[in-house]
Parts: structure tokens; sequence; C-alpha cells
């Protein structure tokens, strides 16, 4: 079989980097090219071949047949990374188990739970051009709501991961969101199953190199410093704005 000719198309984001912790626990070769959302990049013609949806992560590998295949959705990619690579299991489960099913689960829950209410809640608490109250109370409370789903799960893992006795791609997808709970105003002292589960994840040398792809994971410092934190989030406002005028102005075409 061909590959892996592995090239991650990401940023420092709790999407962008759970494929490069993915990467790094199997122990994979690939290349990285990173994305400058402050320069639109992501929407750049040659990136829009790879990932039509103009987002990250997106990857390419050297497929089967000796092409090229193009992926985005980080869910996607973990599916296919683990399919395709991870033969001894080391982040996965053999196919058609227990196991197997409960960790496609929580890999669902993230990709389609934690990750849009989160994502929300750090729109609205950070980047909105006014403070919506309605908003921040509605995401900031539903992403409380699912971490405690966790927490309560994690107290009954007897492994101290989310499935089976190991650490697989359900952990990975949540770690870079659950690591960034401050952001939109979390206490994650709140949950403490979930406290820990995220302190064991970050001791893995998996972790710790995959996050800092492709720049370094400063998210927790960050958070420990009121004014960094102020002017972070202005910077980060002033191109996220800009990013939605584009985003409008495609959907009128």
């Amino acid at each position: 079989m061909p590959g892996p000719n592995i090239t991650l198309y990401t940023a420092q984001t709790p999407n962008g980097i759970k494929i490069s912790i993915a990467l790094e626990e199997l122990g994979l070769p690939y290349k990285v090219q990173k994305l400058d959302f402050s320069k639109n990049e992501q929407k750049e013609d040659w990136f829009l071949e790879i990932n039509p949806n103009g987002r990250i992560p997106a990857l390419t590998d050297e497929f089967t047949d000796g092409q090229k295949i193009h992926l985005f959705e980080s869910g996607g990619i973990m599916q296919y990374l683990v399919e395709q690579y991870d033969t001894e299991h080391k982040i996965s489960f053999p196919k058609g188990t227990r196991e197997h099913f409960e960790m496609t689960n929580w890999l669902f829950f993230q990709n389609a739970g934690v990750g849009p209410m989160q994502g929300q809640a750090n729109h609205f608490a950070r980047y909105a051009p006014e403070r919506i109250e309605y908003g921040v109370n509605r995401y900031v409370n539903e992403t409380r709501r699912l971490y405690g789903v966790l927490d309560k799960h994690l107290e009954k893992s007897k492994s101290g991961y989310l499935v089976g006795d190991h650490v697989s791609i359900a952990d990975i997808s949540h770690w870079g969101w659950v690591a960034a709970a401050g952001w939109p105003g979390i206490d994650i002292d709140e949950f403490p199953n979930l406290k820990a589960w995220e302190e064991r994840m970050a001791q893995r040398e998996g972790t710790e190199k995959g996050r800092h792809v492709p720049t370094p994971h400063t998210i927790k410092d960050l958070l420990k410093d009121k004014a960094a934190v102020e002017k972070y989030a202005a910077e980060s406002k002033s191109w996220i704005q800009q990013g939605m005028k584009e985003d409008a102005k495609e959907s009128k075409v």
C-alpha cells in the first residue's frame, strides 16, 4: 500500500491540534502547512481544491490507488487515520467490537456537540461585535451541560479514558476543547473527573508534541493573564469579523 505521504493543513485551534495529536500518537511522518486566518488563506483557491468548505483541518495523503486523497472534517480525518494506519489499535479498537462502536459514539458526541457548542460559546463570549447575553448564556450553559455528561461518564471509567482500557480518538477529539474551557468562561474545577482526565491526557507524549502544531499551544498560560486575554481576543475579533463578511459575500454569489 502506498503512503503515508501525509500533509496536514492546520492552525492552532482545538480542531487543528486533534489531528496532529493523533498523528503523533500513531508515530506517523507528516508535513505541516500552516493556514493564516488573518490573511484569509483558508479561502484561497488552492486550499479550496483540498477543502471546498474553506476550514481547517484538512489532510492529503497518497491513497491505495496511488492517487492523492483530500480529506476534511476532523472526525472523518481521524477515522481515516486509524482505519488506514492503526493496525495495532494504539488509539482505536478493532472494528465490530463494543469499544469500536462506543468510540465512534463519543467521537460524534464531540463533533456534533462539544465542538459546535463551545465554538459558539467562544464566539459570543469573545468575538461578537457586541455582547448578547442570550447568546453567551445559551452556548456557555450548553457547553457546561455537555461537560457534565463527560464528567459523569468519566466518573464510571475504570481506565480513566472515555472508552475501554486505553486512549482513543474519542479522547483525542475532545482534549483541545476541554483544555480551552476557560476561554468562554467555564470553570473546569466544576468537573473534577473531566479535569483529571484533561490533565492525564496532557501528560501523554503524543499530546505534548501534537498540541504545539503548527505553533505553540499557549491557551492555559494565556488564561492566567487577563490583559493578555483581552488583547488576544481583540486581535482575533478583528479577523474573525472580517472573515464573516467574506463568508456573507460568498453566500450571495
